[in-house]
């Protein structure tokens, strides 16, 4: 046993024996003999498996990047019909009062603002006749573009009579604004600086909108017209009749169309202008003086007689009307509803927003193919809130708010303060549900 063991032990030791030597160098023989033919073929095999592989990966790199652009397909589908309608209210909570900032430069109330298109600045008008340009994240003003006073409009690069309305383009390239001069200025949007006139209306100018996606840009005026412009030629293209009193609120999406309100005839109006027509419809009782686009079909106004109205441009009458919407004020007997004097809404989604003079702003959730309206929650802001207008991410909202209502001064809240207030909106954390509405 011991003696096998050493054999055993002993071998491991030992120089190879003749018999495996010689199958050692017939495999290094065979490999060496392997033909250049042979060769080509097993690097052949290689090659192929490795595109196989590769293809593979490929494909289902491919088939992930077909799904993605599949469902963008879709969506740009059902926004150009006005269909998209994004479930995002539900997810929505009411922001911490703490979070709410507010943003102070302008001397008088804030009448109009819009947001830029990457949600990183906000420009703010007011009826002091002042522009501010300013940085959302820190709250600092980039820009200021004074306001002038009256009889000096030879010679001051401005507003000298209260602005009224504005619009950005967009892709963020040009800012304009409108004011009681009846002028329409036009801007470089970054680095603020003048680069036209447009004079035409022959009153208020209350209403402006860029189509989006381009730079034609849409007025609205107390003279009861629209006109169209083209910005890049700093041209004038056509007037529009319809509406029997002043046009208070202008808005428009893609489509070569744009939706009016006309103030105490009572009408919204949807303006066709390729076929240079118009639809007229009928709903509120008071003066319908906000509106704003949810998308192409759909839009929502508020007036003062109180009420808030969604709309479909296929239908003459409204939706959903939500009458009394921020409350009354007033003696018994003697109860007038609260103005509303703004309205936002998220595009493409199931959430917009009212403002008033009742100490808050209201968010609203749409139902499934706009047919109700039910109150989300309340946010307080003491003042007129006289412009509203959700980020295109919709991560905030920023109101315009100020002493007086826009367009008048009526009535005088001191304790309000004329400023922009950037809302937070906080969301639960919920996958985005996209359908279309019926």
């Amino acid at each position: 046993m011991t003696s096998r063991l050493n054999e055993e032990i002993s071998s491991d030791s030992e120089p190879e024996s003749p018999a495996v030597e010689k199958k050692a160098r017939v495999q290094e023989d065979e490999e060496i003999e392997e033909t250049a033919q042979e060769k080509k073929l097993r690097l052949a095999k290689l090659y192929l498996e490795q595109l196989k592989e590769e293809e593979e990966e490929k494909a289902e790199v491919e088939d992930f990047e077909k799904d993605l652009i599949a469902g963008r397909l879709q969506e740009d589908v059902l926004e150009q019909r006005g269909k998209l309608q994004r479930f995002v209210a539900k997810d929505y909570q009411p922001p911490d009062i703490a979070d709410i900032r507010l943003l102070r430069g302008h001397q008088l109330p804030i009448t109009c603002l819009v947001i830029s298109p990457d949600d990183k600045q906000v420009f703010s008008a007011a009826k002091d006749c002042s522009i501010i340009k300013w940085d959302v994240e820190s709250g600092k003003k980039l820009h200021t573009i004074p306001g002038g006073r009256k009889g000096t409009e030879d010679r001051h690069v401005g507003h000298t009579a209260h602005i009224l309305c504005m619009a950005i383009s967009s892709d963020g390239k040009y800012l304009a604004t409108g004011d009681r001069n009846k002028l329409i200025m036009i801007w470089e949007a970054a680095p603020c600086k003048h680069l036209y006139t447009f004079t035409g209306h022959r009153d208020a100018v209350s209403g402006l909108s860029f189509r989006k996606g381009t730079h034609q840009l849409y007025s609205a005026s107390h003279d009861r017209s629209i006109k169209v412009w083209n910005v890049d030629e700093n041209a004038y293209v056509e007037t529009l009749f319809g509406h029997q009193d002043v046009i208070t609120g202008l808005d428009s999406l893609s489509r070569e169309r744009c939706v009016t309100t006309g103030g105490r005839d009572r009408t919204v109006r949807v303006w066709k202008i390729a076929e240079e027509s118009q639809l007229v419809f009928n709903g509120h009782e008071g003066s319908i003086d906000c509106i704003q686009l949810i998308n192409e079909e759909h839009m929502v106004t508020g007036a003062d007689d109180g009420s808030i109205a969604v709309w479909s441009v296929g239908k003459k009458k409204p939706l959903v009307t939500v009458k009394q919407a921020h409350g009354c004020h007033g003696d018994g007997g003697l109860e007038q509803p609260y103005w509303i004097s703004s309205v936002a809404a998220l595009q493409n989604s199931d959430t917009v927003a009212s403002g008033s003079n009742n100490s808050k702003v209201q968010l609203w959730k749409c139902g499934e193919g706009f047919r109700n309206l039910k109150p989300l929650f309340s946010i307080p802001l003491t003042g007129f809130v006289n412009s509203l207008k959700f980020s295109n991410s919709g991560n905030f909202l920023v109101a315009g708010v100020g002493q007086e209502h826009r367009l008048g001064r009526w009535w005088r809240i001191k304790e309000a303060k004329n400023g922009l207030y950037i809302i937070p909106l906080k969301k639960q954390n919920s996958e985005q549900d996209v359908t279309s509405g019926k």
